[in-house]
């Protein structure tokens, strides 16, 4: 039976250990391309309205399971290099799973042991939906189609006219439009409550 242990294990996972798993998916990204030289990199955690940058950080204002990586280009452009980047978040989960596991079983973490084996739970998890080639949203290569295809037939795919990995000059755009967006209907929103305010109550239809 679901119970209040239940729910509140949901909520911890929920809103604190797979946004955490999440954005150690994205460093992963962000660690080994800076090996290959990217230029304007980013990493993005949350969504919708943003709260303050801080170097490569991106704060936004919604904070949960939404963190992406960004970057305008990359130095060396050889498929060694694609293949490495897009292994980032496989290898760096799998590192962090481990380590936590290795800890666990030497004695360590006890305390808060279930907590850190469900962290480890979703380590996997990304390992796993990263790992094996498939197709996602809309089409698109996960990272180890992207691998499989770089190492089998030595060229990059992509599936739809959108860049695998969005450039952060771009996204910068699309956020800003999206913002101005925003600010317009509000605006309008403003306008039309005031228009209502001014009208007499025996003239509102």
């Amino acid at each position: 039976m679901f119970g209040l242990a239940d729910l509140l294990s949901l909520v911890i996972s929920s809103f604190i250990i797979l946004p955490a798993v999440t954005f150690i998916r994205e460093a992963g990204y962000f660690i080994i391309s800076g090996l290959f030289g990217v230029k304007n990199a980013r990493l993005t955690i949350g969504s919708g309205p943003r709260l303050f940058k801080f170097g490569v950080l991106d704060i936004r204002k919604y904070y949960h399971v939404n963190s992406w990586f960004s970057f305008d280009s990359v130095k060396r452009k050889s498929n060694f290099a694609y293949i490495c980047i897009y292994a980032g978040p496989i290898l760096i989960n799998v590192i962090v799973a481990v380590t936590i596991n290795a800890l666990i079983a030497n004695g360590f973490l006890e305390e808060s042991k279930t907590f850190w084996s469900r962290f480890i739970f979703y380590a996997f998890y990304f390992v796993l939906f990263d790992s094996i080639p498939m197709k996602t949203v809309n089409g698109k290569p996960n990272n180890g189609m992207i691998i499989y295809e770089l190492v089998r037939y030595g060229k990059r795919i992509d599936f739809n006219e959108e860049p695998l990995i969005v450039g952060t000059t771009e996204a910068e755009e699309m956020y800003q439009e999206e913002m101005e967006k925003i600010e317009k209907v509000k605006e309008e929103i403003k306008e039309e409550i005031i228009k209502n305010d001014s009208v007499p109550p025996d003239k509102k239809g």
